[in-house]
């Protein structure tokens, strides 16, 4: 069994399990996007950014002197990651829950390890599922192609 390797987005360290970082970034240090430059980055809506926030999936999100919210790469990492746990069918108050975990540090650990070890049986247990659809369409799928072999050579 292949075993699933996380790194956290903690103050000192960078989230690496979400990949490589996507769009045009720019470097560290220098990097304060407005909600619709994310929005356009990540594919997000505002809105959902905004919700995201509010319900604490994303991490506190510093504002300028006008209090317009400025994200960084940092916060694009974890939107990446959110995204990718979104994608495993993970509910969001699981999410949340995740979210609240690596806020409170390290000693978290066993029960983030818990959290995504559950979702990661849930999606194999998909992809199982998944498979066993694929291989009836591709059984459909040869029985008309051969179908219509038969029937074209019958006309021939």
């Amino acid at each position: 069994m292949d075993v699933m390797t996380v790194t956290e987005t903690t103050d000192t360290r960078t989230d690496t399990c979400a990949g490589p970082p996507q769009g045009d970034r720019r470097p560290d240090g220098q990097d304060k996007y407005t909600i619709s430059e994310v929005a356009a980055l990540t594919g997000l809506t505002a809105h959902t950014l905004r919700w995201y926030e509010r319900i604490g999936l994303m991490p506190h999100i510093d504002r300028s002197h006008t209090g317009q919210r400025r994200y960084t790469n940092r916060d694009l990492d974890w939107l990446a990651l959110v995204g990718k746990l979104r994608l495993t069918g993970m509910p969001v108050a699981d999410m949340v829950r995740y979210a609240e975990l690596v806020r409170a540090g390290d000693h978290t650990y066993a029960e983030r390890f818990e959290l995504l070890k559950a979702t990661r049986e849930d999606v194999l247990a998909r992809i199982a599922e998944l498979q066993g659809t694929l291989a009836v369409l591709d059984r459909k799928i040869s029985f008309y192609s051969d179908a219509g072999r038969a029937l074209a050579s019958e006309r021939a």
